[in-house]
């Protein structure tokens, strides 16, 4: 028997002045219309900026991102899947952006999977509006199956940045989960840990209607490192 929610919610409510201080730091409630809405070049974009940050320092990319854009064409997928050879190897010389070859080859790939995505569904955010947050490995593996290096916590990172309604398996949100009583490693990587995950998670969001993405970060701040309000409120819709 795993903790109830509302336990990890009042611990939080402590660490962090009170009900009102915490609700302040949750990311919104996911809209699912905006989502609908999301343009395939700007779920490209935010693919690469998620590979590209990951192992990376994510301030670097931030200050080179204008030279993202324009290098990959606005990250139309139409355009760059009808790019030449030559077109990729000239990025490799590109000083505007990371010049990291294997990264630079996944927003190829990606770009064909967006555009295949989206031939599927309409577009590639119709298709995550669609999805339920009671399935997020099941998405998961799609991007990692279907994605060039979405796998693992780049694809839950994306998720978290692109709006959806997921939770992210970080080391505090981990510590939350074991703590409450659920046997998972303390780095979630295998299907049968993250199926754990995803069935507490479905178990909370039964017992307090709460959206995935705020109990993941209710989690987060109930436990481990006690980070002040204002570097939390920096976190709101980013990394936990």
């Amino acid at each position: 028997m795993t903790t109830p929610f509302k336990t990890i919610r009042a611990r939080a409510e402590k660490r962090k002045g009170g009900p009102k201080a915490l609700n302040k730091l949750l990311p919104p409630k996911p809209d699912l219309k905006a989502l609908a809405r999301l343009r395939d070049d700007r779920a490209l974009a935010e693919m690469t900026r998620r590979v590209f940050c990951a192992g990376f320092a994510w301030s670097v990319i931030e200050a080179k991102w204008q030279g993202f854009e324009k290098a990959f064409l606005g990250f139309d997928p139409g355009r760059l899947t009808l790019q030449p050879d030559e077109f990729w190897d000239g990025l490799m010389k590109d000083a505007s952006i990371v010049r990291n070859g294997a990264k630079i080859m996944s927003v190829r790939a990606n770009a064909s999977f967006v555009r295949d995505v989206a031939k599927e569904h309409g577009s590639f955010g119709k298709m995550l509006a669609k999805w339920p947050a009671s399935d997020e490995i099941g998405l998961l593996s799609l991007l990692a199956k279907r994605g060039s290096r979405l796998g693992g916590n780049t694809g839950q990172m994306l998720l978290r940045f692109l709006g959806w309604d997921g939770f992210v398996t970080s080391r505090d949100v981990v510590a939350c989960l074991r703590d409450a009583g659920l046997d998972v490693a303390e780095t979630v990587t295998s299907k049968r840990d993250l199926a754990k995950v995803q069935a507490q998670f479905n178990a909370w969001a039964e017992e307090t209607g709460l959206p995935y993405t705020q109990m993941s970060r209710i989690c987060a701040m109930s436990i481990g490192e006690n980070y002040s309000n204002e570097t939390l409120a920096r976190f709101v819709g980013g990394e936990e």
